[in-house]
């Protein structure tokens, strides 16, 4: 179902399993290494959040901003309001906490998100940069000429929210999305083998999916992480590579509500407010991605129901995925941090359920 898997599990801080199976390469003639690097898709939203988050703190940034204060090139933008309508005019402007939480009325193409008119143009005007190097003010004057899937805080729908709030993030510090990350949240956690594409000297440790699985083609050619980006926009919502061990520090940080290893980040109270319920009463929700009783924080799928999900949990666990296959979970109540890294596009709904699975069941000690 996939060449190989990293997989990690710590309790209370501490790792209880780390291990690593199979083979690192699509044709299984190098096993897979611990340190392996992995296109993490979505994952990447998590991490840009809390950079975010980080402004937000130092007071660079306020959640109830109107984005057109930082991108005025998106001053045009309207809404539909039903399916088949003209579009209309914004009934309040689109805010910062909309991107974060996917209110924003963006969507995007390659899940085949509606309404179909608009997921047609954003593939019409690549302004996801499928196939073009698009910089951040093309894809800003792109977006403005195509009408909002829903009015603003309205409608849970995921997309491209998280890039235009990369963009932001640039502008407010004059800095580039990687080298901002890099200061703000990787290097203080350690997170060597994280970022934006893969060093030269580390690109015999990235692993590969199978070509014969359906999704490779296309998401491998979005991410192109093998070089520097360049001056195309840097994909804040899918564009960035890393390992378990890496990941799992940027984890066990937001279980640690905002701190590891003496360095903080976010303070508690701000933690706790990205892993709360920020979609009630709006319409859609996350259940495609995260499964069912999960709603959606700043960043963060949030489970707010004991049952109904397809997996064990506790009320206020949080996750996200990617679409390559890689996912992770934080679990507060039980103190548990889980990663898993795989690269599986078609089979990433399997691999993160059955993972999850197994975290529950391993995590309490051994069994006789």
């Amino acid at each position: 179902m996939w060449p190989g898997a990293v997989t990690l599990i710590a309790r209370d801080g501490k790792i209880i399993h780390f291990s690593a199976q199979g083979s690192l390469d699509k044709d299984s003639t190098r096993p897979m290494p611990k340190d392996a690097i992995f296109r993490i898709f979505s994952m990447t939203k998590p991490i840009i959040s809390v950079a975010a988050m980080m402004l937000v703190e130092r007071g660079q940034l306020r959640l109830d901003d109107p984005i057109t204060d930082y991108v005025p090139e998106l001053k045009p933008l309207k809404a539909f309001s039903a399916p088949g309508q003209e579009p209309v005019a914004l009934a309040r402007p689109v805010t910062v906490q909309d991107l974060m939480r996917h209110t924003s009325g963006f969507t995007q193409k390659f899940l085949g998100m509606r309404p179909k008119e608009v997921a047609d143009a954003y593939a019409e005007k690549d302004v996801e940069t499928f196939k073009q190097d698009l910089g951040p003010d093309e894809v800003l004057t792109r977006l403005a000429a195509i009408p909002l899937a829903f009015q603003p805080g309205t409608t849970f729908e995921y997309g491209m929210s998280t890039d235009v709030l990369g963009i932001i993030l640039e502008r407010i510090t004059n800095k580039r999305l990687d080298v901002l990350v890099r200061e703000l949240v990787l290097s203080p956690l350690g997170m060597a083998d994280t970022g934006f594409n893969v060093e030269p000297s580390k690109a015999n440790r990235l692993a590969d999916a199978f070509d014969s699985d359906p999704l490779k083609a296309a998401l491998w050619g979005w991410v192109r992480v093998d070089a520097d980006p360049g001056a195309r926009m840097r994909l804040a919502s899918a564009g960035m590579v890393s390992t378990a061990e890496d990941y799992f520090k940027f984890a066990q940080m937001i279980l640690n509500r905002g701190e590891l290893n003496g360095v903080r980040l976010l303070s508690p109270k701000t933690v706790d407010f990205m892993l709360s319920d920020h979609i009630v009463g709006m319409a859609g929700s996350p259940a495609a991605i995260a499964g069912p009783g999960y709603r959606f924080g700043l960043g963060f799928a949030v489970r707010t129901q004991p049952g109904m999900a397809v997996t064990p949990g506790s009320v206020g666990d949080a996750n996200w995925s990617g679409v390559g296959g890689t996912a992770f979970t934080v679990d507060p109540q039980e103190r548990i941090v889980g990663v898993i890294m795989v690269q599986a596009p078609f089979n990433r709904i399997h691999a993160r359920n059955l993972f999850k699975n197994l975290v529950y069941a391993n995590a309490f000690g051994p069994r006789p």
